[in-house]
């Protein structure tokens, strides 16, 4: 009876949160999406209705936001895991201490600023007369500006520590002996690399790979401040969060839905087993 108590006083705080406030408010979130908006008064009114939820899909813009902003969250995750692991082989394996220390101090540097001054860095580094611009203008070149491009480089900045400080851990972890034995049997870096370390680090990867997917599928300031004329998700909601509540609580629930899909897709594939 008292470990029973014992437990229950552990688990009464984490479970008030989880059930009482993020939990229902996801299910909040999910009823308003099928209340309606009075077109001539624009008060939101309890119902029932599917038409927020169809204009998703019929209205080509949301329907291209929508493809635009997964595309997005799947270019910052690629992107990452190309930096990640190449990075995490030289900290783990190759640099010397000193130099390993620099490069985690490196790695984690973004999370120690807040989030709108990495954003302004970015929009500093990338405008017409920034850093970036400068830098290559004795050669001819001109940066890509406020663009898509921009956008997805700014998420990536944003949310690497997330995939790099795992697959590192990850490598690190592997014996040295398996690297010498790959090399004994004439494998080259890049086969080791697909065929040795990749399978083994691959739960780390999955793991960064939640963080950076989903936390890009949810940005929008991104896009608003480096990304020019780019949409997102996020943009939507926050423009209609005002004019249209229902609207933007059904087109919250699409970064919901891909979060989903991608994580049963990965529970498929045994990894989320093995981390």
């Amino acid at each position: 009876m008292k470990r029973r108590a014992r437990i229950a006083g552990l688990l009464a705080l984490p479970m008030t949160w989880l059930i009482g406030i993020y939990i229902f408010s996801l299910v909040m979130l999910l009823v308003t999406a099928f209340w309606v908006t009075d077109p001539f008064t624009s008060k939101v009114k309890p119902g029932f209705t599917m038409r927020n939820f169809e204009q998703l899909v019929v209205n080509p813009a949301y329907l291209s936001t929508s493809l635009r902003t997964l595309g997005i969250a799947l270019a910052v995750t690629a992107l990452s895991i190309l930096v990640s692991v190449p990075l995490g082989i030289f900290m783990a394996k190759v640099a010397s201490p000193w130099l390993r220390a620099v490069l985690a101090v490196s790695i984690t540097l973004p999370l120690w600023a807040g989030y709108l001054v990495k954003i302004l860095a970015m929009r500093i580094t990338f405008t017409e007369e920034g850093f970036f611009n400068w830098l290559v203008a004795p050669f001819g070149i001109r940066g890509p500006g406020f663009s898509l491009f921009t956008a997805v480089l700014t998420l990536t900045y944003l949310w690497l520590p997330y995939m790099a400080v795992p697959v590192y851990t990850a490598i690190r972890q592997l014996p040295p002996n398996l690297f010498d034995a790959s090399a004994d049997l004439g494998a080259g870096s890049w086969r080791t690399i697909r065929t040795v370390v990749l399978p083994l680090i691959k739960p780390a990867i999955i793991a960064g790979s939640v963080f950076t997917f989903s936390l890009s599928l949810g940005d929008y300031l991104a896009a608003r401040f480096v990304g020019g004329d780019t949409q997102m998700i996020g943009s939507v909601i926050a423009s209609n969060i005002n004019l249209n509540p229902p609207l933007a609580a059904a087109f919250s629930v699409v970064p919901i839905a891909f979060v989903v899909i991608y994580l049963v897709s990965v529970q498929r594939t045994g990894a989320l087993e093995r981390m």
